[in-house]
């Protein structure tokens, strides 16, 4: 076994340029394949930051650049649809504060700084297949193109072609029970949360929101729904409609959800539609191809996790593939990884079971979260945050079971 000289990164969202970018600082040379004929500027809701995700990406440099055009979050509030404050969460002291960021604009940042550091981006590249030899890997595109290089990196996200290329028995995502939305509004009327995210459990339906300074917002809503919509089957109801559907959810909460949603421009409501995750993908790697982001731990916006386990992941796959040859860089990678990403996982599944709670359990819920939040301490999730990546320490096989252990203690 030889060390990893190439790479080609299949997928351009969020993991791919980040990966790219650290496989760069390793002394690995990559270029980016994205099955996309375009750049995906003006695509997605808003998502979050933490602290754990700035630290890795202050790894690769890129940290400034993602500051830019995100804003801090200075604490989450919970609360019940009767307006009763359960709780409140900030990060710990000695951590920058977690960030909102429009997916949009953190994908143009990390875009146009790969771009910026010599990496190529090729688009329309829809990978079909793959070659495996001992001198290395040749990838298939659809359009009758190939690339080669020695190892081939799954940044493809929740549906990855990479990761049932590695396994055609790996399992398919799962649905939560939940249906996604966003959306902005301009003058709202409503003084600032000064940074503090609202996240209310309401009678009927999930709802987060946030108001700046000039006193406009961003909102989140996350509806309980049996059967799982596809994108496209969400999007043929009209924004007009679904905003309907949103309003009659929350009429009878206390909180602002109501107003706010009759404020909200059609053209300015962001349809997620199924929300989903995969508690575990059984193998992350075979011969020279690998995993990293959502293809190998997809967690659902629950978490507020998701692109900060992608920056931690790839950046620790680099790592590892600067100092071992490719399978064992594979394996320590793993095991440094799995148990991390899958207890965050399973955290946002029993969230958003609380989410979508049925009428019974949500007489439940509300009942016993109150006294639930007030006995539970901050720190119980605050590990989660002070993740670090030491960059600079060689990487040995002992050190994926070490951090192992510190996971599951």
């Amino acid at each position: 076994m030889t060390h990893a000289r190439t790479a080609l990164v299949i997928g351009g969202g969020i993991a791919g340029p980040v990966a790219a970018m650290a496989l760069q600082k390793a002394g690995i040379g990559t270029t980016v394949y994205e099955a996309y004929r375009d750049t995906a500027d003006g695509v997605g809701g808003g998502l979050s930051i933490a602290p754990n995700g700035l630290l890795a990406l202050q790894v690769i440099g890129i940290d400034d650049a993602v500051l830019r055009v995100s804003d801090p979050i200075s604490a989450i509030v919970l609360e019940s649809w009767t307006g009763r404050r359960l709780a409140e969460f900030g990060t710990p002291p000695e951590l920058p504060p977690m960030r909102f960021v429009w997916r949009s604009k953190l994908y143009r940042a990390l875009y146009y700084e790969a771009t910026r550091r010599g990496i190529p981006t090729m688009h329309r590249k829809q990978l079909v297949s793959v070659e495996e030899s001992a001198d290395g890997v040749i990838a298939h595109f659809a359009d009758g193109s190939t690339a080669q290089g020695d190892v081939l990196i799954g940044a493809d996200g929740i549906r990855s072609t990479v990761r049932a290329l590695i396994d055609p028995d790996a399992p398919q995502p799962r649905y939560t029970g939940l249906l996604g939305f966003g959306g902005r509004t301009g003058y709202t009327g409503l003084p600032s949360t000064e940074g503090r995210m609202h996240m209310i459990f309401g009678r009927r339906a999930f709802f987060g929101y946030g108001i700046n300074e000039d006193s406009s917002s961003c909102w989140f809503a996350n509806l309980p729904r049996r059967e799982p919509l596809t994108l496209t089957q969400a999007r043929e109801t009209a924004a007009e409609g679904w905003l309907q559907v949103l309003s009659e959810a929350f009429a009878r909460d206390r909180g602002p959800a109501a107003d706010l949603l009759r404020r909200t421009d059609p053209a300015d409501l962001v349809v997620v539609g199924a929300l989903e995750d995969i508690p575990t993908v059984p193998t992350w790697s075979r011969g020279r191809m690998v995993l990293t982001g959502d293809a190998a731990h997809a967690t659902s916006p629950s978490s507020g996790q998701g692109a900060s386990l992608a920056a931690e992941s790839s950046v620790q796959l680099a790592r590892c593939l600067r100092d071992l040859p490719y399978q064992e860089a594979f394996r320590t990678y793993e095991g440094l990884r799995r148990s991390r990403v899958e207890r965050i996982i399973a955290m946002a599944a029993r969230t958003n079971s609380d989410k979508a709670a049925g009428p019974v359990a949500r007489v439940l819920r509300d009942l016993l979260m109150p006294v639930l939040m007030k006995l539970t301490s901050p720190e119980r999730y605050a590990w989660q945050f002070r993740h670090r990546i030491d960059w600079d320490a060689p990487v040995t096989l002992s050190e994926s079971a070490r951090d192992t252990a510190a996971v599951s203690g």
